[in-house]
């Protein structure tokens, strides 16, 4: 069964950080890309960053360019998000997605909550 299950979640006050996990299971983890999605309450879903299957390349969201870092560890089938710099923008559940040709996962979502 095909599985992501995202954790690392919380609440954290402006300007902190935290290190999202997304774990993979059930599918060739090393052959799809990966993204993290965000969702506010009463906002769209919104693409924050990508990576490809092997790494290679990367893209990110304006809003969060050099506060935010995806990297992957296809070994332990995991993708992470990195942020750094939190604002109370940021404030969102976080999805992470699988994807190769028409084959697509969604997990479960983390809350992050920043604010003091």
């Amino acid at each position: 069964q095909e599985q992501l299950v995202e954790s690392g979640g919380g609440l954290v006050q402006p300007g902190g950080s935290l290190r999202l996990s997304c774990a993979a299971s059930g599918f060739p983890f090393s052959s799809y890309a990966m993204r993290w999605y965000r969702q506010a309450p009463g906002k769209e879903r919104e693409l924050v960053a990508t990576i490809s299957s092997a790494g290679g390349r990367i893209t990110y969201a304006d809003s969060v360019k050099g506060r935010f870092t995806i990297s992957r560890d296809n070994a332990k089938n995991t993708v992470y998000l990195q942020m750094n710099s939190l604002k109370s923008e940021d404030t969102a559940v976080y999805y992470c997605y699988a994807i190769a040709g028409l084959r697509y996962y969604w997990g479960q979502g983390t809350q992050v909550t920043v604010s003091s």
